[in-house]
């Protein structure tokens, strides 16, 4: 299995390879970063790749989370951090297990050997398969809460001054802390489509179409507090999908 260590302490780093390294269960390090940037570059270079990432949370230029919103993370990942309060946000960006630091080697063994367990049931990379099996739930951090949205609930997602938002069907708003790339790798192309750079839209949302000029006004129910103009690039697209023919 190979291993890539996102760590920002050397020390740190040295210490997880040679503990995978003693657990004797095949594990190849094929990679080690220490920021976002570098971690960024790694993964967005198809001539690398790893069946799971140990990923430290706070890097040198940032936390972890920034990784998930800047590219598509396919390998399984396994979160280390110091800290319990990221645990939530590990389960939102579906990491496979959260292991605090110091780490115990019982528990390095058991993560490593339920990935490869999973390696052999679901494929190397879950990444992918989230293509063919949408999610069913968005879970959203609401100050103390978690409240899980189900995605046949969701009207439209749409970004606005540096925010992203999930809309649902009965009109709650939810600010949410990944990108409309992600949202729209993580939703069924049949039910969502992507109307422009802003904004992600439910077929069942959609109230009415108008045609101003050469493009494409959407109305929806809930109405948006914005005009969804469908890009000019995106309207055969758009209307194909709508015939159910994209």
């Amino acid at each position: 299995m190979d291993v890539l260590i996102v760590e920002d302490e050397l020390l740190a780093r040295r210490t997880l390879a040679a503990m995978l390294g003693r657990l004797g269960l095949g594990i190849n390090i094929v990679g080690e970063t220490g920021s976002v940037e570098d971690t960024v570059a790694w993964l967005s270079d198809t001539s690398r790749k790893a069946d799971l990432i140990f990923m430290d949370v706070e890097l040198s230029d940032g936390n972890c989370f920034e990784i998930f919103n800047r590219t598509r993370v396919k390998p399984y990942v396994i979160m280390t951090t110091a800290y319990d309060s990221y645990a939530i946000k590990a389960f939102k960006v579906e990491s496979v297990d959260y292991i605090l630091k110091p780490i115990d080697p019982d528990e390095l063994r058991a993560a490593v050997e339920r990935v490869q367990r999973r390696i052999a049931t679901e494929g190397a990379y879950p990444g992918v398969l989230s293509e063919k099996s949408p999610r069913k739930r968005f879970l959203i951090k609401l100050n103390d809460r978690i409240v899980p949205v189900r995605a046949d609930d969701i009207a439209y997602f749409y970004a606005e001054d540096k925010g992203t938002y999930i809309v649902t069907s009965d009109a709650h708003k939810y600010v949410i802390d990944f990108s409309l790339d992600i949202a729209m790798e993580q939703v069924s192309p049949d039910r969502f489509f992507r109307i422009s750079r802003n904004c992600i839209v439910s077929m069942t949302a959609i109230s009415s179409i108008v045609k101003v000029g050469s493009r494409y006004m959407v109305s929806t129910m809930p109405e948006s507090s914005f005009d969804m103009m469908v890009s000019r690039s995106r309207t055969d697209d758009f209307l194909h999908w709508l015939e159910g023919r994209s």
